[in-house]
């Protein structure tokens, strides 16, 4: 055998390995393709349901969202108009009632001076089964005014 024979078989031999070598390397590329290509399809499956769950969700999540705002604005609305029927009455019942109380006030004022009058003109006495108690002490505030 000649050199070039030689070098001919090494190169033949070499190709053989390189092919069968990129053989095997295409084999399993094709079969992680296919398992990609399936894992794509079951992600497609449950995805779209999920999808359509989800986007039913967030459609029902804006239906309530406005109602809420609806409530709020009704909301709002009433208390304004509380307030103004509150500032209403106020301004309009205040400053009678306001004299009613201070007349009120005075009415008591002038009868409880009038009792303190009545009281000061006699010694009231507590009778006790036969005996009599005397007077009590006077009411006197802190201070030592009464009132």
């Amino acid at each position: 055998m000649t050199g070039g024979e030689v070098a001919g078989i090494l190169v033949a031999v070499f190709w053989a390995i390189l092919v069968s070598f990129l053989a095997v390397v295409l084999v399993r590329l094709a079969q992680t393709l296919k398992a990609t290509t399936r894992l794509v399809a079951d992600v497609t499956e449950q995805a779209v349901p999920l999808l359509a769950d989800a986007s039913a969700t967030v459609r029902s999540a804006q239906t309530q969202i406005d109602r809420v705002d609806a409530i709020a604005s009704d909301v709002q609305e009433v208390t304004s108009n509380a307030s103004a029927l509150s500032t209403t009455v106020a301004s309009t019942f205040g400053g009678p009632l306001v004299k009613v109380a201070a007349f009120g006030y005075g009415v008591r004022q002038a009868m409880s001076r009038k009792d303190e009058d009545t009281q000061r003109e006699r010694p009231r006495r507590t009778v006790i089964v036969g005996r009599t108690a005397p007077p009590a002490r006077s009411e006197r505030g802190r201070w030592g005014k009464k009132g």
